[in-house]
């Protein structure tokens, strides 16, 4: 005859650990992709925002024409970042005058940000500007 084996508490239990480190496990690298993909954005953000400055300002020396800002701030934009979030950028650039009569050189850009989750695409919209004094010729 065979002993019969008596269940308890603890057989029923086995392997659960496997299970709950799995789950855990899923949340804790949604939670690191998703500060990763806040880090992404925040520094495309700055960079391009810096680049559109730098675009402008280029644009408002006295011997540059005005359209020249918005192809500088794509090729800056290209060397700090990479040549596919330049591309994925749309940048137009003209002079406005503010209220107390100065000619400012305008740049705008507009875009998304690469998301780290290749099926979500590019949805993070980007809107960046710079502005800088004409100068005089």
């Amino acid at each position: 005859m065979r002993p019969e084996r008596l269940t308890s508490a603890d057989d029923r239990e086995q392997g659960s650990a496997v299970v709950d480190f799995v789950l855990v496990g899923v949340l804790v690298v949604a939670l690191l992709l998703a500060v990763l993909q806040v880090a992404v954005y925040v520094h495309v953000r700055n960079v391009v925002v810096a680049s559109a400055q730098e675009g402008a300002r280029y644009a408002a020396n006295a011997d540059v024409p005005t359209e020249a800002g918005a192809d500088r701030t794509l090729e800056v934009v290209g060397q700090a970042t990479s040549v596919q979030t330049a591309a994925g950028l749309s940048c137009t650039s003209g002079q406005e005058v503010d209220d107390s009569g100065l000619v400012l050189v305008v740049v705008r850009c507009t875009g998304a940000v690469p998301s780290l989750f290749a099926a979500l695409g590019d949805l993070l919209p980007l809107k960046a500007t710079g502005r800088a004094v004409e100068e005089e010729p």
